[in-house]
Order: C-alpha cells, then sequence, then structure tokens
C-alpha cells in the first residue's frame, strides 16, 4: 500500500474532516487562553492577602466557562468525525449547555452582579430554560429549526448586553468586545444561511468554525486583561 492510499485511507475517516480539524483547533484555543487566564490571576496578579483568593470577582465563572467550551468543543469534534445518533445529542447538548452558560456569565458580568443572591437571580431562569430544552432535545424530538431558533435568540442576547457594555463602559480593553460582537454577528450568519460543502469539504457551518478560532483567541486576551483590570481597581480601593 502506497504512502498516498494510506493518508486517503486516514482522511476517508473522518465524515467531515475539516470541520473535525476545524473544531480541534477551537477546542486547543480554548485549552491554551484558558491556560494562560489561569496562570495569569494565580501567579501574575495579586491575591488577596487574608485567604490567597484572586482579586478577579469572575476567576470561577470563567473557569467553568472553559471546562463547557472545551467540552463543546470536543464533542464538536467527534461528531464530525462519526456522524451517529449518540454524537449528535452530544454535539447539540454541549453545545447549548455552553452558549446558555455564557449567557449567564454575559449578563453576570454586563450588569456587573457580584452577590450570590443576585447572580442566583440572573442564573436560575437561564439554567431552567437550557436545561429543559436539552431534554426536550435528547428525549423528545431532535428538532433542528427549534434549536437553532433558541441558539439564534440567546446569541442575539448576547450581542446586546455586550454592545450595550462597550458602549458605556470606559474599560481599556472594549475595542476587543467590539471586534468580536462584529465578527460573533457575521460569522452566526454562516450558521443561519446556510451553503452545501464547495469540493465536498468547505461548507458554511466549517467556515463558522474557522472564523470562531480567532475570535477566541482574542476573547480569552480580553478576559485576561478583565483580570487585570479589576483587580488593579480593588487593589487600589484596598489601600
Amino acid at each position: 500500500m502506497t504512502t498516498t492510499t494510506t493518508c486517503l485511507n486516514l482522511f476517508a475517516i473522518y465524515q467531515e474532516p475539516l470541520s473535525a480539524a476545524l473544531s480541534a483547533l477551537n477546542l486547543l484555543t480554548h485549552f491554551i487562553g484558558w491556560l494562560s487566564f489561569f496562570l495569569q490571576v494565580n501567579y501574575r496578579l495579586p491575591l488577596r492577602p487574608q485567604t490567597k483568593r484572586t482579586y478577579y470577582e469572575y476567576t470561577g465563572l470563567w473557569h467553568i466557562y472553559a471546562i463547557l467550551s472545551l467540552n463543546a468543543w470536543f464533542w464538536s469534534t467527534i461528531f464530525h468525525t462519526r456522524d451517529i445518533d449518540l454524537t449528535e445529542k452530544l454535539d447539540y447538548s454541549s453545545a447549548v449547555a455552553q452558549l446558555g452558560y455564557s449567557l449567564i456569565l454575559t449578563l453576570l458580568r454586563t450588569f456587573n452582579v457580584k452577590d450570590e443572591a443576585g447572580r442566583v437571580m440572573f442564573a436560575a431562569p437561564i439554567l431552567a430554560f437550557v436545561t429543559t430544552h436539552i431534554l426536550y432535545l435528547n428525549f423528545y424530538e431532535l428538532d433542528y429549526g427549534w434549536n437553532m431558533k433558541v441558539c439564534v435568540a440567546m446569541g442575539v442576547v448576547h450581542i446586546v448586553a455586550w454592545t450595550t457594555w462597550a458602549v458605556v463602559t470606559h474599560h481599556p480593553s472594549r475595542f476587543k468586545v467590539w471586534i468580536v460582537i462584529f465578527g460573533g454577528a457575521l460569522a452566526m450568519l454562516l450558521e443561519v444561511y446556510d451553503f452545501p460543502p464547495y469540493k465536498g469539504y468547505a461548507d458554511a457551518h466549517s467556515l463558522w468554525h474557522a472564523s470562531t478560532i480567532p475570535l477566541t483567541y482574542l476573547w480569552w486576551t480580553f478576559v485576561r486583561d478583565d483580570a487585570e483590570f479589576r483587580t488593579s481597581t480593588l487593589v487600589k480601593k484596598a489601600k
């Protein structure tokens, strides 16, 4: 068997090789972003003297966001490698869970919610809705049209919330939010207005995967900037 034939056989294992590869790259980008954030808040920025915890109020929330993002892109990679009923449901469920949690984190950060009671008030109805939606997809009907409407609706709320925040805030890294918002809105159009694969590989969905890689990298740089900005502000207030 020639080397070319071997490569073609390995390539044929993946049902959607481009989408699978791009999903894996998204997973890697999230991991690198999360690792750099973890190192920054725990080793590069000052910690609270009494508790040795980070000053940044959203540290734990971003850790959960990273775990859910890694999980979503992992199952996206698996699904695009082997499209069966189980991997499809895991892919859709993981994506909805990540998007729903991202919405919670978006509202908590843009509204600057710090107390536990306020966070529960924001999170509870969204968690209830997202959980119900995931159960509906898995145990009643995997309705692609309805799922798309739900995801687009949550995406629109994301965009509106961060756009409003970026307009009113004086955050030094707000321009990064603008770039991610604009890029994310354009990328969302690839999911809404699908087109068939070009030469059997590059369809709208795979291009969406490609567009999220640089946006993810930039987003994690904003998260690090936000941690540094909030820490600096709180340290000055503590003095």
